[in-house]
């Protein structure tokens, strides 16, 4: 004998309208100048800064640990005598170049893989050898082959940024939908033109994260490289700077040094990438 589950009437629930609720929360003025991030992250470093400042002066020791407030006067005399600025501008002078021509080589090599299947099977085989190996490593053949100069950091500059960069655009060219390829063709777009109109802004998203990638090795191959060999053609960059002054055990100013590391690293990427994030693929809708 089968039981026949119970029927239950149907009812409706008549909701009370919120009239007098507000549709957006208002927040107090600490509240608005909290959700700047700008604010928030200044916060990160002074508290930073000032964690540096208490074990400096537990320790006590200038030549191990300076304090917060000495490397911040190290770091101002050296920006006001020029001596530190004139350190930097040498450095980015050779990162520009090795950075262009790293981004350059990546682009052709990505273009040739997209197109042929012998570009690829190049691309695989090059970044299967080269990627894993690190930048520096290539510092004594470069030194063999350039000199003792600026040819020689670019060419640890171009291994630094290629590879990275080549492999992200790739991946990202691959992420492309057939749709937008199909659409791409059915205007007419062919070969170079279909690259630059239609697979470099569907995979911006990938390709601006392997520039982020190559700037920093870049960044850190070349204060490396300086740190190794020194001056490039008589003239030391900022990390011939930090390495000179620690051989004199001005502490203070080898701080410095690493500060105007630190913070070109958080100008380039707050003012540099994330603009050119939010004009490109966040104003796109391609990215959150």
């Amino acid at each position: 004998m089968s039981i026949s589950p119970p029927i239950r009437d149907e009812y409706e629930i008549a909701l009370t309208p919120l009239d007098d609720v507000p549709l957006e929360r208002t927040l107090s003025l600490p509240q608005r100048i909290w959700q700047q991030s700008w604010v928030r992250k200044a916060a990160i470093l002074l508290v930073l800064a000032l964690i540096w400042e208490i074990i400096a002066r537990i320790q006590d020791n200038d030549l191990l640990l300076p304090s917060f407030a000495q490397t911040a006067h190290a770091f101002a005399d050296g920006v006001i005598t020029g001596e530190l600025i004139g350190k930097v501008w040498i450095s980015l002078k050779v990162l520009v170049k090795g950075y262009l021509i790293g981004i350059a080589l990546a682009f052709a090599l990505t273009t040739l893989a997209v197109s042929t299947q012998l570009g690829r099977d190049l691309l695989s085989t090059l970044t299967s050898m080269f990627n894993p190996l690190p930048a520096i490593a290539m510092l004594p053949l470069a030194l063999l082959w350039f000199g003792l100069g600026e040819n020689s950091l670019i060419f640890v500059l171009v291994h630094s940024v290629l590879w990275a960069l080549a492999l992200n655009t790739y991946a990202g060219f691959l992420g492309v939908s057939d749709t937008l390829r199909m659409a791409g063709r059915n205007y007419g777009l062919r070969g170079l033109r279909f690259v630059l109109f239609m697979l470099v802004p569907a995979a911006l998203p990938s390709i601006l994260a392997g520039l982020r990638i190559g700037w920093a090795f870049a960044w850190r191959t070349l204060i490396a490289a300086e740190l190794v060999f020194g001056a490039s053609s008589g003239k030391g960059g900022l990390g011939w700077y930090i390495f000179q002054n620690r051989n004199e055990l001005y502490t203070d100013k080898v701080f410095a040094g690493l500060a105007m590391v630190i913070l070109i690293g958080l100008v380039v990427e707050n003012f540099g990438f994330n603009t050119i994030e939010k004009l490109t693929v966040k104003r796109w809708g391609m990215q959150r």
